[in-house]
């Protein structure tokens, strides 16, 4: 059973986990791809949804490598249609408004408050630069006192760096909606908590039951869960 107080660090992805973004970028992601036609969207979406975590720029340079020769047979990225460069921009301009509008999760600063001798930190996949400026301008950066990080790097890279320099403590805790989360949390030895609510991981019930995961709905629920602990 989990309890909140026991950990030095608490680690949040943010799609799915902190905001409700998933859906939003999933139509960024088809959006982008259009142009080269519906049936390369949709796969790209196909390939976006079964790697949550993943940054941007690899999916995109999947999308390019593997699934337009596929679709689009002899097609030349920045010739016939967009190049990496121009679904980056694409995407980027679509999910900004989203960014800035979509929920946030329910009871993040009352877990704050539970969680004040802890180092909270983003872990995302999505974009460094604009994951920073996005909760700046949104009042939430100043829950994440261990910082806000995200691409180009990865998360394995983000985390083992962050541990050497002292930001990332153990015990430590990573709240993910996908299966890249829980792997990266495995791999850097910390606890992981499935948060279900906003994900899109394609029957994440069996995914959570099968490495015997505790699950919440949205990140706030882990009150309860620290309440069960002490009763």
């Amino acid at each position: 059973m989990i309890n909140i107080k026991n950990y030095s660090t608490l680690l949040f992805d943010c799609d799915g986990v902190v905001l409700d973004s998933n859906r939003m970028k999933t139509e960024a992601f088809h959006s982008a791809a259009l142009p080269w036609g519906v049936n390369a969207a949709e796969a790209l979406v196909g390939h976006h949804v079964a790697n949550g975590g993943i940054s941007r720029h690899r999916k995109f340079a999947h999308f390019l490598d593997a699934i337009l020769p596929e679709h689009c047979p002899g097609a030349v990225p920045g010739v016939d249609g967009p190049g990496l460069d121009e679904l980056l921009a694409s995407y980027a301009q679509a999910v900004r408004g989203g960014l800035m509008t979509c929920s946030v999760t329910e009871g993040l600063e009352a877990l704050r408050a539970k969680t004040a001798h802890a180092n909270w930190c983003i872990v995302s996949g999505g974009d460094q630069a604009e994951l920073r400026e996005i909760f700046a301008a949104r009042g939430l950066d100043h829950f994440f006192n261990g910082g806000i990080f995200g691409s180009p790097d990865n998360k394995d890279s983000i985390l083992a760096r962050e541990m050497a320099c002292g930001t990332i403590k153990k015990p430590a805790l990573f709240l993910g909606d996908s299966r890249y989360d829980y792997e990266a949390a495995q791999r850097a030895g910390f606890d992981f908590v499935f948060v279900s609510g906003w994900s899109e991981l394609r029957e994440w019930e069996r995914f959570v039951k099968y490495n015997k995961l505790e699950s919440v709905n949205v990140a706030g629920d882990l009150l309860f869960v620290a309440d069960k602990t002490r009763r």
